[in-house]
């Protein structure tokens, strides 16, 4: 096991109430969005570009047919795994699956942009090879999730769309108190593209 951590970057989803509310055409991990940072990026662009300097090694798992999200993925120096992935569980076993040698990883959801930079630092330095470590705001448990080593086998062995919420069950718990809502705000619709 080397010490270096992995950011898995899930980015493989359908995004369908996204496209119900903006069209069936409408990928909203390529929506333009101004970031925390005040430069304007797509959605995925600013959660690769937020984790520069965090981690050691990013792997975006994307669809076959998203092409423009792989090679923004490969832009920002990530390995890009596509897979028609039935669920998060499947991707996140995939993506471990093929970076099983590390400390930890950090699983991120491509349609988080405005998480502070920050605040994945501060659940990446928390990490502990037998603890989930998730930032907390205001009491609610958000993202990105940080796992351990001793949880490699678990990661790759999950399957569904539950992804590793399961593995909170048995696992000790680090809890991050953070002053950031992005943790919390995901790109379900058009109107979630501007961050109050």
């Amino acid at each position: 096991m080397s010490e270096t951590l992995c950011a898995i970057v899930l980015a493989a989803g359908q995004g369908s109430r996204y496209r119900e509310v903006a069209g069936a055409h409408r990928n909203k991990l390529l929506a333009q969005c101004m970031g925390r940072d005040g430069v304007e990026r797509c959605v995925v662009e600013h959660v690769l570009s937020n984790l520069s300097g965090v981690v050691d090694k990013i792997v975006l798992l994307t669809r076959p047919q998203y092409s423009c999200v792989a090679e923004l993925g490969l832009r920002h120096g990530g390995e890009v795994v596509v897979l028609e992935s039935p669920g998060m569980g499947d991707s996140i076993a995939a993506a471990v699956s093929a970076e099983p040698d590390h400390r930890g990883w950090l699983i991120v959801l491509g349609d988080m942009p405005f998480i502070h930079p920050d605040t994945l630092k501060r659940v990446a330095d928390s990490l502990q090879p037998d603890m989930i470590s998730v930032p907390v705001h205001q009491g609610q448990y958000g993202h990105p999730v940080g796992f351990g080593h001793e949880f490699a086998s678990s990661l790759m062995g999950l399957a569904g769309e539950k992804g590793a919420k399961r593995l909170f069950k048995a696992a000790k718990v680090n809890e991050v108190a953070v002053d950031d809502p992005g943790v919390l705000w995901d790109i379900d619709v058009p109107s979630a593209l501007v961050f109050k």
